[in-house]
């Protein structure tokens, strides 16, 4: 029993051994072919970035919808000629609403003033005797205000005789948000088809690499080596092909949203929206090393189980 186990654990040290050494190998064949391989990572790398900053956009985009939504104030017009004491009758019914926050009135001599301010027609405007313009409530829903809910208070609004229109801005969010869908169904479809080129760079690699060192592979099929023996070292260069090609995405990822922080902050500040910026977390790091990996190993047991099995000494 006690030798089982020893016999158990040398062989074990063996095979870790003859793992690292062909890791290492691997590593250090890069050397030989140093602008070759620096573009094939590159390729790489740009690949895998593609589509995780595709998919970064599109859940910064939703995260925005999502600011733009719960800021659904909506306005409601009252029928131009009533009185200030309807639309304080009114406002007053709404603030006892359970899901209205807050009701602001702005008369009609208030929007006049205003607008005589911004057009600078003041002159023209006094010309016309008597106020155009509604008395208006601007109405702020709180949190718990659903959008379902909110639209069926315009529709009740708008029926009364007093009101002249209302206005609820959430159609376009929900719009945004079926963009936001369509655009992460092309982001996966993106992703895949990268994904597939990466394979397919990678097999291609190595394939080269098997072309390139047929004569040794002849020699150690003489010698008696198995295709295990010789596969692995061509699994760990498409290994750290994959490898190193993620690190180049993260890298890509990350000095690309270094340079665009500060403009997005600035744009999104003109709108009056405050928003965290969704950056590089975990399941985007591990979709780009992960994906990496994944694609350099399976794209170079792609290439040695096709173009190992033929080549056979003489």
């Amino acid at each position: 029993m006690a030798r089982n186990k020893a016999n158990l654990n040398s062989q074990f040290q063996r095979w870790r051994k003859l793992h690292i050494r062909n890791c290492v190998d691997a590593l250090l064949e890069f050397r030989s072919q140093p602008i070759a391989t620096a573009l094939t990572v590159a390729v790489i790398g740009i690949a895998l970035a593609l589509p995780a900053s595709l998919n970064l956009l599109v859940q910064n985009g939703r995260s925005l919808a999502g600011t733009w939504e719960s800021a659904r104030d909506f306005s409601v017009y009252i029928k131009p000629g009533e009185q200030l004491t309807v639309a304080n009758t009114l406002a007053e019914e709404l603030r006892n609403l359970s899901s209205i926050d807050t009701v602001i009135i702005i008369t009609a001599d208030e929007a006049m003033n205003d607008f005589k301010e911004a057009s600078g027609l003041g002159e023209v405007l006094e010309t016309l005797g008597t106020n155009p313009l509604p008395h208006t409530l601007v109405v702020r829903p709180n949190e718990a205000a659903t959008v379902l809910e909110l639209a069926a208070l315009g529709e009740e609004l708008s029926t009364r005789p007093i009101v002249d229109m209302v206005k609820i801005d959430t159609e376009w969010v929900a719009r945004l948000n079926a963009i936001l869908d369509f655009l992460n169904r092309i982001v996966l479809m993106g992703s895949l088809l990268l994904i597939i080129a990466v394979v397919i760079i990678v097999g291609n690699t190595i394939r080269l690499d098997i072309q390139n060192r047929r004569d040794e592979i002849e020699v150690l099929k003489l010698l008696g080596a198995s295709d295990g023996f010789v596969r692995r070292p061509f699994l760990y260069i498409g290994l750290w092909y994959g490898l190193i090609g993620g690190g180049i995405a993260f890298l890509l990822l990350q000095v690309g949203g270094w340079l665009l922080a500060a403009p997005l902050e600035r744009l999104i500040g003109l709108y009056a929206t405050e928003i965290n910026l969704l950056g590089m977390d975990r399941a985007t790091t591990l979709f780009v090393i992960g994906g990496g990996i994944l694609s350099g190993w399976g794209g170079a047991w792609s290439a040695v189980s096709r173009h190992l099995a033929i080549i056979q000494p003489k």
